[in-house]
């Protein structure tokens, strides 16, 4: 049980018994060290219920702690706990106690903080999602970086997680990018020896030529049209030139993911998915769910929305329900998980309404979570105008600009640090906050950045390396003499490797990597400031400070990962 968990399961029972009544008893991760290392504000929300007994809040608290200290069990983790006004309660563990859980650091290794929250559950987490016949923009690197970080800390917590993909290989933009391809300059056949880089490239222009000429001329507008319904009939006349687009769009991906270290279970597709879709809503015009108007289906709801246009094909909304009834038949999930940009937030709340109806159970398993949009510095992009940075390039750049910094760095490692300056930057604001991209604030190795935190984890392991002792021992001794010896920053570091568990299994419950990452950063910090104070080797502490280098590498190395991030062991 966490620590957190057993403060909270003793104040339930104290105030039980003095209020009469059960409650959820409130207990957060003190923000400053000199506030405790947990508090608790439950006395002041309980105390409308429990006036009649007590004065105010503070004497209620007091009678809480009274009761507290009388189990021996529960305040031999503790060297005390305190009221201060108006009525919250903060709580100090011993060091003994923050030594031994060092101790569990060591032993436990990898599995420090793992939960059990999500045993037994299984969870189908689709992210990402970009188009064939489109670039992977930054957007879309923000959407993996989420998504790849999520999927982490719902294992962590020990959940079956089952990573999907749902890409658009049919619609009016693939049309769109087929009309831009036939009337190109730049001939198709031209790319066949390129890399894929570049046949990425021709199809995102490709696309955004196709999507001018659509909205200034009419007859070209008819034009791509039919290619729709060509597309959606598999005509002949363009099946070669859509499945070579297609095939060059998806190896593409596979490079990218591979770089941001994703790898999907299964891939959907909006051309397996469109037929049953259709034949669903087709299916719900006679109950009303659907109703016909101007020869399209549609559904009358918060909004109206067509599921059938008047061609007779599928529209999004509707192969999103297809998507839905195929996904849970290949994947009984206890719950479903889409990720996507928030401007998709009115649509997803359409397409739940109809879930709801004809589907209820699988409406009931199935959120929605959005993210906000990745800002450049001269507006936000499009890929029907063309204006896109790719996921790709801002990779490449980043890699670059720290290779400048760092010119012996070995290509391995400027991987590692690249990647994860661009996914950090993604993922260390709120998810639902939008953002700008900076290189300076990204590969900045002195501030709140992937490569400080991987610099810190470098250093824990450049000191370990240099130690005798390679495997710090798991046993530390816990003398009088050696707690008294331990430093103010030493401390502050134990203390907040404490709340390494809690922040994970808060991170992984709300959806918001950035906990981690700020927790992360406080960590690095707090180390780098005891490595710059204090002599490690050589000390007659150094037992000590080696377990806690040890622990402190531990923990980044596997924040890291549960944020997506590799660790390199030199820098």
């Amino acid at each position: 049980m966490k620590l957190k968990d057993e403060i909270n399961s003793n104040l339930q029972k104290v105030i039980e018994s003095i209020a009469g009544e059960k409650t959820e008893a409130e207990i957060q991760s003190g923000q400053e060290s000199i506030h405790g290392d947990y508090s608790s504000n439950v006395a002041l929300k309980i105390f409308p219920k429990a006036k009649d007994k007590f004065k105010n809040p503070i004497e209620f608290a007091e009678k809480i702690v009274e009761e507290l200290e009388k189990d021996s069990g529960f305040s031999d983790n503790l060297e005390k706990i305190e009221v201060i006004a108006p009525g919250f309660i903060n709580f100090w563990l011993k060091d003994a106690k923050l030594l031994k859980n060092l101790e569990e650091i060591t032993d436990q290794k990898e599995n420090y903080g793992k939960g059990k929250r999500l045993k037994n559950k299984k969870i189908m987490l689709e992210f990402a999602d970009p188009n064939p016949f489109k670039e992977f923009h930054i957007g879309h690197l923000r959407n993996i970086s989420l998504g790849e970080s999520y999927a982490r800390l719902l294992e962590f917590e020990g959940g079956e997680v089952l990573r999907v993909n749902y890409q658009g290989d049919v619609g009016m933009h693939v049309a769109k990018a087929i009309y831009g391809i036939q009337n190109s300059k730049l001939k198709i056949q031209n790319y066949e020896n390129k890399s894929l880089k570049a046949r990425s490239e021709f199809l995102g222009k490709a696309y955004a030529e196709g999507s001018k000429v659509f909205e200034e001329d009419e007859k070209i507008q008819k034009e791509i049209k039919d290619l729709n319904i060509k597309i959606y009939q598999k005509d002949s006349s363009i099946r070669e030139i859509w499945e070579k687009g297609r095939q060059w769009s998806l190896d593409h991906f596979e490079e990218i993911y591979k770089r941001v270290g994703t790898k999907y279970k299964r891939y959907y597709f909006e051309s397996e998915v469109a037929q049953t879709g259709k034949e669903i809503v087709l299916s719900h015009i006679e109950d009303g769910v659907f109703e016909k108007h101007d020869g399209a289906v549609v559904f009358r709801g918060s909004h109206t929305r067509v599921f059938v246009t008047s061609e007779d094909y599928a529209t999004y909304e509707a192969k999103d329900l297809g998507l839905a009834k195929i996904k849970y038949s290949e994947f009984p999930y206890d719950k479903s998980i889409i990720i996507t940009a928030n401007e998709q937030e009115g649509y997803f709340k359409v397409v739940l309404e109809v879930m709801e109806k004809i589907f209820p159970e699988l409406s009931s398993k199935t959120v929605h979570n959005a993210f906000g949009f990745v800002k450049l510095k001269d507006g936000k992009m499009s890929s029907r105008s063309g204006n896109i940075v790719s996921g790709e390039w801002l990779l490449d750049e980043a890699k670059k600009r720290i290779k400048e910094q760092f010119k012996d760095m070995g290509e391995k490692t400027l991987e590692m640090v690249g990647v994860g300056a661009v996914k950090y930057s993604m993922l260390k604001f709120s998810r639902t906050s939008d953002i700008t991209f900076s290189f300076e604030e990204s590969i900045n190795l002195e501030g709140n950045s992937g490569p400080y935190i991987q610099y810190t984890y470098a250093r824990t392991q450049s000191v370990l390396a240099k130690s005798e002792i390679l495997n710090p021992k798991s046993e530390i001794n816990l003398k009088s003499q050696i707690l008294d010896q331990i430093e103010t920053e030493e401390l502050l570091i134990l203390r907040l490797l404490v709340h390494f568990p809690e922040v994970v299994e808060e991170a992984g419950g709300n959806f918001a990597p950035n906990l981690l990452c700020n927790y992360l950063f406080d960590l690095s910090q707090k180390f780098n400031n005891f490595y710059q104070k204090h002599k490690i080797l050589g000390n007659p502490m150094e037992e000590f400070r080696l377990q806690l280098t040890s622990g402190v590498g531990q923990v980044l190395k596997t924040g890291l990962y549960l944020l997506g991030i590799e660790s390199p062991e030199k820098m």
